[in-house]
């Protein structure tokens, strides 16, 4: 029986890392991809995935199932994904909330977002602007923040829940200004936008996705950005610092992909490069800028970056608030 050297070796090598022959030849992705995702059907996240998923089909030849997974603060999803195999073949979509804010507000987490998950690869920056009733008196920033300092404590926001994002942000905006105000939450988004709508409250952060259309129809007023830069489909509408508000102040969530810890660096490089293709289609542009999303195109180290960055400031908020959800 003749045999190869070479081919000697490399079974020998094979057979030393605990790889069969056949796996080892395998490329990937060999089967389609899971991606879960804490978000229902239809919304802006699982829109916005679907059609990225669409184009690592056609570029990359990954095939991308959806499994919405909404409910218990978002940890169903997060635990099915911490749960995975680290294989490359299960992703989570979550947004800086989960990753960044909500160690801060809870004594305990089910996951660790350093230890359980592997930064795959960003999506996109979401900014928020902040929302009064069609027929408010106020048509700035500092009116907003001059009334509430004239009545303290009578100035009420709306938030979708206690620990959002949008409460950390309006308890930014009264630690940055001195004002205090009366935080009023919602369970659900439309009920605290047609609150806004109707006077009910006296404002509340929200996107274009979910403050647009009202603005549109003409039933809210955008007073401004939470943002460094104006938005390219709302140019009319200044910064907060243009309008009379604390210099640089922000209000964001960004939406990115992770893996269970361990995911393999080829399935992480591979994605995170189709991924990055995908958000330079000018159709996956469109459809993030219907959202009033702004695409976000980077690496792993960005998002491990941006992460490290908002948990920083979301500790400090919170220390100084005294928001908590235990």
């Amino acid at each position: 029986m003749t045999f190869s050297l070479r081919g000697l070796a490399a079974a020998c090598l094979l057979v030393a890392s605990g790889l069969h022959p056949a796996v080892a030849q395998q490329a990937y992705p060999s089967r389609s991809i899971r991606a879960v995702l804490p978000y229902s059907a239809g919304s802006g996240p699982d829109a916005v995935l679907r059609h990225v998923g669409e184009k690592l089909s056609q570029s990359a030849g990954m095939q991308v199932v959806i499994e919405n997974k909404p409910g218990a603060n978002g940890w169903l999803a997060i635990d099915a994904v911490k749960r995975a195999a680290a294989d490359g073949y299960t992703l989570l979509e979550v947004d800086n909330t989960h990753m960044a804010l909500q160690p801060h507000l809870y004594k305990q987490l089910p996951f660790d977002p350093a230890k359980d998950f592997e930064p795959v690869a960003p999506l996109y920056w979401t900014h928020f602007f902040i929302v009064v009733p069609a027929n408010s008196p106020w048509n700035s920033v500092a009116d907003l923040v001059a009334a509430a300092k004239a009545n303290p404590g009578r100035m009420t926001y709306g938030t979708w829940g206690i620990g959002s994002v949008a409460h950390v942000g309006s308890a930014m905006l009264e630690t940055a200004t001195g004002a205090r105000m009366t935080h009023v939450p919602f369970k659900e988004l439309p009920q605290l936008y047609t609150a806004v709508a109707n006077g009910e409250v006296g404002w509340a952060f929200g996107s274009a996705a979910t403050a647009g259309p009202l603005y549109k129809a003409k039933k809210v007023k955008l007073l401004a950005l939470a943002a460094p830069r104006r938005l390219a489909e709302y140019g009319d509408i200044p910064t907060v610092s243009e309008a009379g508000g604390p210099a640089n102040f922000e209000v964001k969530t960004w939406v990115a992909l992770f893996g269970p810890r361990g995911m393999p660096k080829a399935a992480v490089d591979k994605i995170n490069a189709g991924v990055n293709q995908a958000l330079n289609e000018p159709d996956v542009l469109a459809r993030m800028a219907n959202f009033g999303f702004e695409s976000w195109r980077g690496t792993p180290a960005d998002i491990t970056k941006a992460a490290a960055a908002d948990s920083t400031r979301f500790s400090k908020i919170v220390a100084e608030s005294g928001i908590t959800l235990d």
